[in-house]
């Protein structure tokens, strides 16, 4: 299991806790990663986000979304680049548990239709392990 907490780059002010993004690892019951995201996914966290992303290939990746209060554009494109590279490398991607605020950030950004998510974890492993032979 992975923990990765953002710490603040020299010469940046932490304006508050809900400004760090902390990112925990599992490996679900089919093989499928999940990462599990607790504070907002902006452009001042999004880049641990990307770096735990790109750690070691599983048959599918699931972010949960549920402590996620917001994310801006910048963080909706780690999400979209996330799901590209898994497009990209045959594997199988997920949202699971998100919450109402970016659910409608992906509802205005018209992405609710592109990128799967569902309202459980279970949910969205089924998913991953029904599709895990096609990309």
């Amino acid at each position: 299991m992975t923990r990765v907490v953002t710490e603040l780059k020299p010469g940046f002010v932490k304006l508050g806790a809900m400004d760090a993004l902390e990112i925990r690892s599992a490996e679900t019951r089919n093989g499928a990663r999940a990462l599990y995201l607790n504070g907002p996914l902006t452009l001042n966290t999004l880049f641990e986000f990307q770096d735990v992303v790109r750690q070691e290939p599983s048959k599918g990746l699931i972010i949960v979304l549920e402590g996620v209060p917001y994310m801006d554009s910048a963080g909706l494109g780690a999400v979209l680049g996330a799901y590209a590279s898994c497009q990209r490398h045959g594997q199988k991607f997920a949202l699971a548990k998100v919450s109402q605020r970016v659910r409608t950030l992906l509802q205005v950004a018209k992405v609710d239709t592109l990128v799967p998510s569902y309202d459980s974890l279970e949910a969205a492993e089924t998913h991953v392990s029904a599709n895990a032979g096609s990309a």
